[in-house]
């Protein structure tokens, strides 16, 4: 029997961690997501952070798949926005 745990499904790995690299822009910078909640300004507040959580992803899952996916956005979206579809 396959441990699911070691699944190979690049689109569950991708996913986890896309929400991984997402999840920690939030652990580490609260007030900056409240803030940027509050008034609209996520996206703008968290260029630099996003862009090197999607560098990291790329390098991890392959730019072509990154590419091709909607998983990091979906985490931006659940993750870093609530659940509010503002990326």
């Amino acid at each position: 029997m396959i441990n699911p745990f070691l699944n190979n499904d690049p689109n569950q790995k991708a996913k986890r961690l896309a929400r991984a690299l997402v999840s920690d822009m939030v652990a580490y910078l609260p007030q900056k997501r409240e803030e940027g909640l509050k008034n609209g300004t996520l996206k703008e507040l968290f260029r630099e952070e996003i862009k090197k959580s999607y560098e990291e992803y790329c390098d991890q899952i392959g730019r072509e798949f990154a590419e091709t996916t909607t998983h990091f956005q979906e985490a931006l979206n659940d993750v870093l926005a609530g659940g509010k579809k503002m990326f």
